[in-house]
């Protein structure tokens, strides 16, 4: 029973996370017509916005919940700036242009912000700091519901 709602919770979460990816794909392709292959690399910025907030507001010594806040507002103000820049560089210009040209322009933001990425970060595993400490009456769930996962 343990396994079963390892998976459980498990299969859950990725599946939010897919919800959430595929309902900013299909609101983007039902306004502008556009396929934004840059969508998950936006995602990513904001990821990676939320790791180093919370390790510097970690080593600033604010209590856990201030830093898993501020970490996650940064995290979703830093990826819709990059998210509307990306709109305003690469598909609002092109928006008259024929079908083809904005799919190429969606490719080219999505291999530059990869790169960008790869080079100001690190391709290599990064996991986020432990923020959340340990809740005692949730010990028997440890396995299943736990504060982090590496």
């Amino acid at each position: 029973m343990n396994y079963f709602l390892e998976l459980f919770v498990s299969g859950l979460t990725r599946g939010s996370i897919y919800a959430l990816i595929a309902l900013g794909y299909t609101m983007v392709y039902g306004l502008l017509e556009l396929i934004n292959f840059a969508h998950g690399e936006i995602y990513m910025l904001g990821a990676f916005t939320g790791l180093i907030a919370a390790t510097l507001l970690a080593f600033a010594g604010l209590p856990p919940l201030a830093v898993l806040l501020l970490a996650g507002l940064a995290a979703v103000a830093w990826a819709a700036a990059w998210g509307l820049a990306v709109e305003r560089v690469a598909y609002r210009p092109l928006r008259a242009a024929p079908r083809l040209a904005p799919l190429i322009s969606a490719i080219g933001m999505s291999i530059l912000l990869q790169n960008f990425a790869m080079l100001a970060q690190t391709s290599d595993f990064v996991s986020f700091p432990n923020l959340v400490p340990e809740i005692p009456w949730l010990a028997p769930l440890a396995g299943v519901i736990g504060s982090t996962r590496s």
